[in-house]
């Protein structure tokens, strides 16, 4: 079943996704809702008091102080005479400007909680979804774009609420409430300008901040060819010795970070434009508003605290609008990013569980059966899968498929492991049609050794535990002895605590394929799978390891993927692909007496050793 495909965050970029600004807002408020935090809705109440509490502690104090100012009447001596009314205005107006600077702190201490477990519960939603997507996704993905849709999505739904809940929005109702103080305090036109002086002030900055996007996208490409060239070489470092390329890959770091040089100063300079224009309209802004108190005053109409009064509002008012360019385009590229994680999840794997899929049935003890009805699978990047294929292995057989490469037999190992889903046909296990058994407990009897093993960036006792975690020191040392790793173990200082690197790049090939082995071992399958599991190993090794294989099988079905017949002389059946079709069944020996395909690569095989 086709499904929608990921765009990374640089082609979103680059297309200049559309947002639905409310539709995001709703996402973000569900994602709130489910975040597990403690106490939510009371946090949550709090938190939306605390802000309306601290806006308005904001703007009533300046109200305060120009009272306290107009209660200052001449002395006798002519100082000034200072009465308990301004004594407690003047208190007034300290304690009220305390609440209003105290209140984003003990906002942030009660709902941090709620925000952080947002942002945990976005990324752990996010990534439990990227895992549950079908194999087919996984293969067309970027690792790295995938992941930090995953984490830019998940950290922006902190910044979002931050910014929107607790600092834009207050920020317009601090503006409601002075306008409302200026109109009954002062004059409607002390509020028409400093309603103006805003929209303006807000106009100027979202249209140069635009502009500056531009400038700011070739920054940030810049500094990523510098840091993909810088990575590129320190990775490849050997190569680059090998043929003398140092000074040629310096030189291309240094037109990169040329490039980034001449990108950061346009960068800069339109910033210094941005937050000159601000601080021209906020200043006049505020210079207007002075000269028109200084007016009122001395026609009577307002007194000389009311100067103060006005120019403390609209200061307050200028406090949070300082970083107004900055929020805007991190909040633009917030909703970007998550928006980006959002249509993460609404992509559905290819591979689910059916409604009312049904447990594996008990196990034998001697294998699963296994059998392919009829098979037929396409890929899309392929002009063949399989056409048609059937083949039986009974519990405790060990079965073959053989074949030039593209032949189909990685196809049908996937098949097995319900990687994908047959698209004609069917995949039984123990006679159950493989889609109507959960999953969770097929990938419990099936275990695959691949050809190129990839481990974890952890121990060895962690690599090989990982296949079953419940599993006792014991059996895994007795996995590990089993898979011929004993003496590479006990010569390492840490032994099994040994580290093995990242996808374990600090063994050999083939000490990770006996890792690999060992891993499967230790899961005790019912079926086991080995994709030329022995194919990095050298020949003692191999014979070691294929000698354990044949002891290993007793009590479990075995599928083999083949290209040195030699190892596989001894299945029960060899099945042999050409071009997604069986073009041969049988035993080693009845497939070297029909002289066909089988035979034509034995031969060839054996001339070559």
């Amino acid at each position: 079943m086709p499904h929608a495909r990921f765009s990374g965050p640089e082609a979103v970029a680059a297309r200049e996704t559309k947002f639905a600004f409310w539709a995001s807002m709703g996402d973000l408020l569900a994602l709130v809702m489910r975040s597990g935090a403690p106490q939510l809705r009371l946090r949550i109440g709090v938190a939306l008091v605390l802000v309306f509490v601290g806006k308005l502690s904001g703007v009533i104090a300046p109200v305060m102080l120009g009272d306290a100012i107009n209660t200052l009447s001449p002395a006798a001596q002519g100082g000034v005479a200072i009465g308990v009314s301004f004594l407690t205005l003047a208190i007034s107006f300290a304690a009220l400007r305390l609440v209003a600077a105290c209140a984003p702190y003990a906002r942030d201490a009660i709902f941090t909680r709620v925000s952080q477990s947002t942002m945990a519960k976005a990324a752990v939603e996010s990534f439990g979804h990227a895992l549950s997507l079908s194999l087919d996704f996984h293969q067309t993905k970027q690792t790295g774009t995938l992941s930090r849709v995953i984490d830019r999505g998940a950290r922006s739904t902190d910044f979002l609420i931050r910014s929107l809940i607790f600092s834009l929005g207050p920020t317009f109702v601090e503006l409601i409430l002075a306008m409302v103080v200026m109109t009954v305090r002062l004059d409607w036109v002390f509020a028409l300008t400093a309603f103006g002086t805003l929209v303006l002030y807000s106009v100027v900055t979202f249209r140069i901040t635009d502009w500056r996007l531009s400038h700011r996208r070739d920054l940030n490409e810049a500094e990523n060819r510098a840091a993909g060239l810088s990575n590129d070489a320190l990775i490849n470092y050997e190569t680059l010795k090998a043929f003398g390329a140092e000074d040629r890959l310096v030189d291309a770091y240094g037109g990169a970070m040329a490039d980034y040089v001449d990108a950061s100063s346009k960068a800069n300079s339109s910033l210094n434009l941005l937050n000159g224009a601000q601080s021209v309209i906020l200043n006049v802004g505020l210079a207007a508003m002075t000269v028109m108190a200084g007016y009122e005053v001395s026609g009577g109409h307002l007194r000389i605290g009311d100067i103060t009064t006005a120019i403390f509002l609209l200061s307050g008012l200028y406090a949070p609008l300082g970083m107004l360019g900055f929020q805007y385009r991190e909040i633009r590229q917030g909703l970007i990013d998550m928006e980006q994680m959002v249509s993460l999840k609404t992509i559905q794997p290819d591979i689910m569980d059916a409604v009312g899929a049904q447990p594996l049935p008990p196990a034998s003890g001697k294998g699963a059966a296994i059998a392919f009805d009829d098979v037929s699978f396409r890929h899309d990047a392929r002009s063949s899968g399989l056409l048609g294929v059937s083949f039986e292995a009974q519990p405790g057989q060990t079965i073959a498929l053989v074949g030039p490469s593209g032949a189909g037999k990685t196809t049908a190992v996937r098949l097995a492991m319900r990687l994908l889903d047959p698209q004609e046909g069917r995949v039984l296990i123990d006679g159950v049609d493989m889609r109507q058994v959960r999953q969770a407990e097929l990938r419990r009897a099936v275990a695959l050794v691949p050809q190129d093993v990839a481990l974890f960036n952890d121990t060895l006792y962690a690599n090989i535990g990982f296949a079953r975690p419940n599993a006792t020191t014991e059996e895994v040392r007795a996995a590990a002895a089993a898979a011929e790793l004993g003496p590479f173990i006990d010569g390492l200082p840490n032994g099994m605590a040994t580290k093995v690197g990242e996808r374990g790049l600090k063994l050999s090939g083939g000490e990770r394929q006996r890792v690999g082995i060992a891993r499967a071992l230790l899961a005790n399958p019912r079926l086991l799978i080995l994709d030329e599991a022995t194919s990095a190993l050298d020949g003692p090794t191999e014979a070691a390891i294929q000698e354990t294989l044949r002891k290993v099988k007793a009590g479990r079905t075995t599928l083999v993927i083949a290209h040195r017949l030699s190892t596989i002389v001894d299945a029960d059946q060899i099945v042999v692909l050409r071009r997604g079709r069986i073009v041969e069944k049988g035993t080693h020996a009845e497939l070297l007496a029909k002289t066909g395909e089988y035979a034509a690569l034995w031969r060839r095989q054996t001339r070559e050793s």
